[in-house]
Protein backbone atom coordinates (compact mmCIF):
# COMPACT_ATOMS: atom_id res chain seq x y z
CA UNK A 1 0.00 0.00 0.00
CA UNK A 2 1.22 3.64 -1.21
CA UNK A 3 1.36 6.40 1.53
CA UNK A 4 -1.81 8.92 0.60
CA UNK A 5 -0.02 12.44 0.37
CA UNK A 6 -0.79 14.16 3.31
CA UNK A 7 0.27 16.98 6.12
CA UNK A 8 -0.71 16.53 8.56
CA UNK A 9 -2.31 12.64 10.15
CA UNK A 10 -5.20 14.13 12.37
CA UNK A 11 -6.38 15.85 9.27
CA UNK A 12 -6.26 12.50 6.95
CA UNK A 13 -7.44 10.30 9.94
CA UNK A 14 -10.37 12.60 9.96
CA UNK A 15 -10.91 12.32 6.69
CA UNK A 16 -10.72 8.68 6.07
CA UNK A 17 -12.94 8.43 9.84
CA UNK A 18 -15.73 9.85 7.15
CA UNK A 19 -15.48 7.94 4.12
CA UNK A 20 -17.85 5.59 2.72
CA UNK A 21 -17.75 2.31 1.72
CA UNK A 22 -15.60 1.47 -0.60
CA UNK A 23 -14.00 5.23 -1.18
CA UNK A 24 -10.52 5.93 -1.59
CA UNK A 25 -8.28 8.76 -0.31
CA UNK A 26 -5.88 10.30 -2.87
CA UNK A 27 -4.70 13.54 -0.92
CA UNK A 28 -5.24 15.48 2.35
CA UNK A 29 -3.71 18.79 2.47
CA UNK A 30 -3.45 21.52 5.06
CA UNK A 31 -4.38 24.77 4.26
CA UNK A 32 -3.14 28.63 4.76
CA UNK A 33 -5.13 31.12 5.84
CA UNK A 34 -8.59 32.64 7.00
CA UNK A 35 -11.38 30.20 6.08
CA UNK A 36 -10.38 26.83 4.63
CA UNK A 37 -8.72 24.46 7.20
CA UNK A 38 -7.97 21.51 5.04
CA UNK A 39 -8.73 20.02 1.48
CA UNK A 40 -9.12 16.18 1.22
CA UNK A 41 -9.59 14.79 -2.41
CA UNK A 42 -10.93 11.07 -3.17
CA UNK A 43 -12.34 9.29 -6.02
CA UNK A 44 -15.92 10.78 -5.21
CA UNK A 45 -15.63 14.43 -3.46
CA UNK A 46 -13.58 17.21 -2.63
CA UNK A 47 -14.19 17.55 1.01
CA UNK A 48 -13.10 20.91 2.06
CA UNK A 49 -12.96 22.24 6.46
CA UNK A 50 -14.79 25.48 6.85
CA UNK A 51 -13.21 27.11 9.60
CA UNK A 52 -15.68 30.12 8.64
CA UNK A 53 -18.44 29.84 11.02
CA UNK A 54 -19.16 32.30 14.13
CA UNK A 55 -18.78 30.72 17.53
CA UNK A 56 -15.37 29.17 15.91
CA UNK A 57 -17.69 26.00 14.53
CA UNK A 58 -16.01 24.50 11.63
CA UNK A 59 -18.04 22.03 8.78
CA UNK A 60 -16.84 19.84 6.79
CA UNK A 61 -18.37 20.23 3.50
CA UNK A 62 -18.45 17.54 0.54
CA UNK A 63 -18.45 18.53 -2.86
CA UNK A 64 -19.33 15.77 -5.34
CA UNK A 65 -16.76 15.89 -8.67
CA UNK A 66 -20.12 16.23 -10.43
CA UNK A 67 -21.41 19.45 -8.86
CA UNK A 68 -18.10 21.29 -9.72
CA UNK A 69 -18.36 23.79 -12.51
CA UNK A 70 -14.48 24.52 -12.53
CA UNK A 71 -11.12 25.02 -11.20
CA UNK A 72 -9.14 27.80 -11.13
CA UNK A 73 -5.57 28.47 -10.24
CA UNK A 74 -5.73 31.83 -8.13
CA UNK A 75 -2.76 34.43 -8.15
CA UNK A 76 -2.37 37.97 -7.20
CA UNK A 77 0.67 38.63 -9.78
CA UNK A 78 1.74 38.59 -12.69
CA UNK A 79 1.68 34.80 -14.91
CA UNK A 80 5.41 35.56 -16.04
CA UNK A 81 6.53 32.90 -13.44
CA UNK A 82 4.54 30.50 -15.19
CA UNK A 83 0.48 28.67 -15.38
CA UNK A 84 1.38 27.59 -11.53
CA UNK A 85 3.29 29.73 -9.72
CA UNK A 86 0.15 30.39 -7.31
CA UNK A 87 -0.79 28.20 -4.35
CA UNK A 88 -3.91 28.54 -3.98
CA UNK A 89 -7.30 27.36 -6.66
CA UNK A 90 -10.87 28.15 -6.61
CA UNK A 91 -13.33 25.75 -7.12
CA UNK A 92 -16.69 26.92 -8.56
CA UNK A 93 -19.59 25.28 -7.08
CA UNK A 94 -23.51 26.27 -8.41
CA UNK A 95 -22.17 30.08 -8.41
CA UNK A 96 -20.46 29.01 -5.14
CA UNK A 97 -16.49 29.96 -5.02
CA UNK A 98 -14.54 27.93 -2.69
CA UNK A 99 -10.96 28.89 -2.38
CA UNK A 100 -8.11 27.22 -0.99
CA UNK A 101 -4.70 27.96 -0.34
CA UNK A 102 -2.03 25.82 0.19
CA UNK A 103 1.56 25.55 1.41
CA UNK A 104 3.44 25.69 -1.60
CA UNK A 105 2.62 25.58 -5.48
CA UNK A 106 3.26 21.68 -5.50
CA UNK A 107 0.53 20.86 -3.62
CA UNK A 108 -1.68 23.48 -5.22
CA UNK A 109 -1.00 22.06 -8.97
CA UNK A 110 -1.39 18.48 -7.40
CA UNK A 111 -4.74 19.42 -6.07
CA UNK A 112 -5.82 21.00 -9.17
CA UNK A 113 -4.81 18.51 -11.54
CA UNK A 114 -6.11 15.38 -9.76
CA UNK A 115 -9.74 17.46 -9.62
CA UNK A 116 -9.62 18.69 -13.50
CA UNK A 117 -8.58 14.95 -13.63
CA UNK A 118 -11.88 14.12 -12.34
CA UNK A 119 -13.55 16.85 -14.28
CA UNK A 120 -12.50 15.59 -17.47
CA UNK A 121 -14.04 11.86 -17.16
CA UNK A 122 -11.20 9.87 -15.02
Amino acid sequence: MTEIPHDKRDQLEQITSGLLQGEQVYAVYDCTGAGTGFVGLTDKRVIMQDNSFVGKKSALTSIPYAQIRSVSVVSNKSWGGGFFSSSAIALDVGGVVHEAEFRGEQKARHVHDLILWKLLGA
